[in-house]
């Protein structure tokens, strides 16, 4: 079946029962009742119910749950309203995230315009833009914004902004011939105008094919339904919810078996299996992420990126793709002048020609029109030409407009007592009507226009003609003979600050990629000028050669492409699905409504904040306030930092939860007494763990962050040796524990108070392991990491809590601790030195493996 772009206009009408006088209101009635309106409907929102209930399916969440269940059966109330408030305060803080990014498609709505002009009963007619029906015959102006997909049928000096939806820089030339080619996209369909675009020149006559949700821009708010994607952290995080939950469970079994193996009391053991659950869980592990995120959100702000969804922050950080956008975004969009040869001695004629030869218009808010002549008229200002005296000096007479059959421009103009003639168009078509004694430069000319197009230029050739007599009402007639004047290219420039910026991409391992709906010689240009590519580079595809891949092909084609050109929304959403079928993290930096559906799909999509849409930046998890490339460089390395931090945060709080678990299973086992109550551990592991927690994620970044490759993809939280260093930790906190258990017994001291013993050691033990970890491979005396201010204040407030608990009645009563003699306190401080020490011995052996490598990557 033939596509609109196929069809003459006589078949077009025909198809839609149509004509120049536009359709009759009795048909119109039937049409609406059949398509419906001209509208994007919007994708089923999630109820605020179902999107908070959502917020207690995370693994963790539900352990916390079965904790709060155990706790008041138990009558542990204290514990089972803290874990609560934990609980309700993770839970509110994902709500408002989720309920507050749905909005991209409601936002697609607002860029349809709210009236059309729309011939019926051979009357133009003023309606609302919902009331269009397919075969309705619209009018369009420049300024106006397209109300649905058409087919145009007449035209005058028409053209079209189509950045927004395609990604093609330039104004689109539009014509009314079928084009006689298949799978075109979008911005190839030069005979078509799409819904949402934006008229910059002319007037035309056009066909409704297509409203609502069956236009270009309804197809991309269909896209939009793609599901959130789980950030790399999420997902490691549930992996190890489910290990952990897995653990407890068997620990709990165990502990409790060999209790009633020996004879303990069923509702003591239940007791002792109850502290062994809340010592194995990390209470603080999800506030402390959050407000590390919520920290790495605050700090990127300042540096013009603002985080819309909180685990986006971390996301940075294991970015191995960004999948850019070209237009807006490596460019700046906007075109320039690049290149300018006047022929000998006719510089300034041409300046004039660039200046006067145009259909711009000067306005408050600036030059309005094709960005093209826009580009020339702000060149030839900028070298001191005044409008004003240009046109006092060559006052104009007439004007030839443009049009797509002859791809040329003229304007006739007084000049003295002689009239000129400036001609501006293709260099092809100017060539054809160049005066016969230029034949011989001709070839050098052209030889310039394919130098300049092979370098991303857009090439327009000048040309004039001089009469002495006025020629009175001028046609295309008048084109012959001229003059050659000169040559002028443009292009849309790239962005000085992205090249340093993808050097660093690729210093840190990150890959870029380009993905446009430009043409693919100025995709290419725009890929090398910018270093993303070398020169004479393979590794260039367009929507041609994607069209009609299978998923394993197009998996494999995106392994080595560095640029995708002439692509359309749905390939530039394909792409970064196969990206991540691939194993990749995609990061997706787009402006237009064109990049919203990827933006969403990707692991991390990132819009600009100037020239940005309203829809890419909804659909986007964080958005460039500044519009600058570097940003995201900058964002990458935070979101490295952070995730650092929560590594060393989780080798913190699970080594310190081993060496609970440890003590309280080796206590049970060889016989001694309940060492802890559960309301001392979640005291621990919500203030000890906590607060020095807080100080770890702030923790400045390591020096050589950046020159690491991306993590991998599969890579757990215990990888690089993490897991080794908890275990042996762990161990060693225990085995403080069990010390001071032992010498508080064989010192006669009462249950309680070698509880509160046991208590204080694990605090004070712990305030050393968060000391100590703050780099996982320097030194805790070395000069390379001083400890922060932040760290120190964080242990002398904990250190403070601890002594209040310790020697204030009000505490005591609540926390059921006693207070300890000079000696109980002196040995207590002794094994904390001594604890530390082992600790930095076992950083000290692993760190050599670590420094060792390093130096062979070197």
């Amino acid at each position: 079946m033939e596509t609109y772009y196929q069809l003459n206009t006589a078949q077009i009408t025909a198809q839609f029962s149509t004509s120049d006088s536009g359709l009759k209101e009795e048909s119109v009635a039937l049409l609406q009742r059949k398509f419906g309106e001209n509208v994007l409907t919007e994708t089923k929102q999630k109820s605020r119910w179902s999107i908070l209930l959502a917020q207690f399916t995370d693994v963790m969440i539900i352990i916390l749950l079965i904790a709060v269940v155990i706790s008041f059966v138990s009558g542990e109330h204290m514990d089972a309203y803290v874990i609560l408030f934990i609980i309700a305060g993770n839970a509110w803080m994902g709500y408002s995230q989720e309920y507050n990014a749905e909005k991209s498609v409601r936002l697609l709505q607002k860029m349809a315009p709210q009236f059309a002009l729309v011939v019926r009963n051979n009357k133009p007619v003023r309606i609302e833009a919902a009331k269009l029906v397919p075969g309705d015959v619209i009018l369009l102006v420049t300024g106006d914004v397209v109300p649905a997909d058409a087919r145009l049928i007449h035209i005058s000096s028409f053209k079209t902004d189509e950045a927004s939806l395609t990604g093609e820089s330039n104004a689109i030339e539009k014509i009314t011939e079928a084009i006689d080619a298949h799978n075109l996209v979008p911005g190839d369909q030069l005979n078509m105008v799409f819904k949402g675009t934006h008229v910059s020149n002319g007037s035309a006559r056009a066909v409704v094919t297509a409203i609502g949700m069956q236009t270009e821009l309804g197809k991309i708010a269909g896209l939009l339904k793609a599901g959130v994607q789980k950030t790399p952290l999420q997902k490691r995080l549930a992996v190890f919810s489910r290990q952990l939950a897995i653990v407890v469970i068997v620990i709990c079994l165990l502990v409790f078996g060999v209790g009633l193996w020996r004879g303990m009391p069923v509702f003591l053991m239940f007791l002792t299996a109850l502290a062994l659950a809340v010592a194995a869980l990390p209470e603080a592990l999800p506030a402390v992420i959050t407000i590390a995120l919520a920290r790495g959100a605050a700090s990127m702000v300042k540096q013009k990126a603002l985080i819309r969804k909180l685990p986006a922050v971390e996301t940075l950080g294991s970015v191995t793709y960004i999948c850019s956008d070209k237009t807006g975004t490596l460019t700046q969009n906007v075109m320039k002048v690049e290149r300018l040869q006047a022929e000998q001695g006719k510089e300034h004629l041409l300046m004039h020609a660039m200046l006067l030869s145009n259909e711009v218009k000067f306005a408050d808010e600036g030059i309005l029109g094709d960005s093209t002549e826009t580009a020339l008229v702000d060149f030839v200002l900028d070298k001191a030409l005044s409008k004003k005296t240009a046109d006092k000096e060559f006052p104009l007479v007439a004007k030839l407009p443009f049009d797509s059959q002859r791809m040329r421009m003229s304007t006739l103009h007084k000049c003295g007592d002689t009239w000129i003639l400036f001609v501006k168009g293709a260099p092809l078509k100017i060539v054809e009507v160049l005066a016969s004694k230029y034949k011989e430069a001709v070839p050098g000319w052209l030889d310039k226009n394919k130098e300049w197009a092979a370098a991303g230029l857009r090439v327009l050739f000048f040309g004039y003609k001089i009469f002495d007599t006025d020629p009175g009402e001028i046609n295309t007639a008048i084109e012959k003979e001229i003059d050659f004047l000169g040559i002028a290219a443009m292009i849309d420039p790239p962005r000085e600050e992205v090249i340093a910026a993808i050097q660093q991409c690729k210093g840190a391992g990150i890959k870029t990629v380009m993905i446009t709906g430009d043409q693919a010689l100025t995709a290419t240009a725009i890929a090398v000028s910018l270093g993303m590519i070398e020169a004479g580079h393979q590794g260039v595809k367009t929507g041609a050669d994607l069209a009609g891949l299978s998923k394993e092909a197009l998996g494999q084609l995106v392994e080595n492409t560095a640029v995708y050109a002439r692509v359309s929304p749905e390939q530039k959403l394909n792409i970064v699905k196969a990206l991540q079928g691939n194993g990749e993290f995609v990061a997706m930096l787009g402006d237009g409504v064109n990049d919203a559906p990827s933006l969403k799909q990707s692991d991390i999509g990132i819009a600009m904040g100037i020239t940005g849409t309203d829809v890419s930046k909804a659909a986007a998890d964080m958005i460039l306030l500044d519009d600058n490339f570097t940003t995201i460089v900058k964002a990458v390395k935070e979101g490295r930092k952070i995730y650092d931090n929560i590594r060393k945060f989780i080798l913190y709080v699970l080594s310190c939860n081993l060496g609970e678990i440890l003590t309280m299973f080796v206590a049970s086992i060889a016989g001694l007494a309940i060492p802890l109550l559960p309301i001392h551990i979640l005291w621990i592991n919500l203030v000890t763990d906590g607060l020095p927690g807080l100080a770890l994620v702030a923790e400045p970044a390591e020096d050589d962050i950046m020159n690491r490759p991306p993590r991998p993809p599969e890579e757990n939280l215990f990888a690089g040796g993490l897991g080794v260093k908890i275990l042996f930790t762990g161990i060693i906190i225990a085995a403080a524990s069990l010390f001071i258990q032992w010498w508080g017994v064989r010192q006669g001291y009462d249950l309680q108070t070698q509880q509160t013993m046991v208590f204080t050691t694990l605090c004070f033990v712990q305030l050393g392991n968060a000391l100590s970890v703050r780099s996982l491979h320097h030194s805790i005396f070395s000069s390379q990491r001083p400890a922060s201010k932040a760290m120190w204040a964080t242990i002398a407030g904990t250190v403070i809590l601890q002594l209040a608990i310790l020697y204030l009645p009000f505490f005591q009563t609540i926390l059921k601790t006693s207070a300890l003699d000079w000696d109980a306190m002196s040995t207590i401080l002794m094994l904390t030195a001594a604890t530390l020490l082992c600790i930095e011995l076992v950083k000290f052996l692993s760190g050599r493996k670590y420094l060792q490598t390093k130096a062979v990557n070197k």
